[in-house]
């Protein structure tokens, strides 16, 4: 690929994604955490523990990653700017709004507790002496924001059953979110594979199209009562056909964690 190439890709990159990781990373220790999806090992809603324990916040920030758990990659708390609130976020169809609220962090159904983090993947190095390529290679990082809800009862399995049901229905056609004001046009969701958790969800999700389009992916798993929600982007990933890998690394830590 050409130089201006390479730097006019990036630059794109940079701009949509960071864009969207203004607007993304809703979730903090007390309010905004929040064709189908893929299970776990154990996916089978129905086999729930009879009794539930709800975690309290304080409880989720001990189970939320820190510094050094994750190889590689750099940890640190939600903040108040990070929050995004219920009325925030709109979603141009009802049966979106739960696939569209797990992208910006926003509160479903009723939780016990909450926390947030921000994991951002530290950039690899290039020895490259074609500046382009070492750009590219500073770019092709992946940022994730993950956060933890923990229900009474039944409620992390609805909240599970309720996300899945709604990618099922929005996988075509499309869907817009407006994050106060801004838009977001999810113009395509396709299920991927993941494991963790007693039931575990994923998607490619691709904002815009063409070549402004920007690949996202959401994964979505319970452990016992809690539910851990992972929304996550590649600053050198743009286009249509553009992909990255899950963050496995960041999802197994935290799995690990509530385990």
């Amino acid at each position: 690929m050409r130089a201006t190439a390479v730097r006019r890709t990036a630059l794109a990159a940079a701009v949509a994604s960071l864009t969207l990781l203004a607007t993304a990373c809703g979730g903090s220790d007390s309010d905004a955490k929040g064709d189908g999806g893929s299970t776990g090992a154990k996916d089978d809603a129905s086999a729930k523990p009879a009794t539930v324990k709800a975690l309290t916040s304080a409880e989720l920030e001990k189970a939320s990653l820190e510094q050094g758990d994750v190889a590689g990659h750099k940890v640190s708390k939600t903040g108040p700017e990070d929050i995004a609130q219920v009325g925030d976020v709109t979603v141009d169809k009802k049966e979106c709004e739960p696939i569209g609220f797990a992208f910006y962090g926003v509160k479903r159904g009723t939780p016990v507790g909450n926390a947030g983090r921000k994991v951002v993947e530290e950039p690899k190095k290039n020895e490259s002496a074609d500046p382009a390529d070492a750009l590219a290679g500073m770019l092709d990082m992946t940022s994730s924001l993950v956060t933890l809800a923990s229900y009474e009862g039944d409620g992390a399995v609805k909240s599970l059953s309720e996300l899945r049901d709604s990618a099922a229905k929005c996988a075509t056609g499309g869907f817009t979110l407006s994050m106060k004001g801004s838009k977001q046009k999810v113009t395509k969701l396709t299920e991927e594979k993941v494991t963790g958790g007693e039931e575990a969800l994923a998607w490619r999700v691709q904002m815009g199209e063409g070549d402004e389009a920007t690949p996202f992916k959401l994964v979505s798993l319970r452990q016992g009562g809690t539910v851990a929600t992972f929304f996550s982007f590649n600053l050198g990933k743009t286009g249509a056909d553009a992909d990255f890998e899950l963050p496995t690394a960041v999802v197994d830590a935290q799995v690990k964690k509530l385990g």
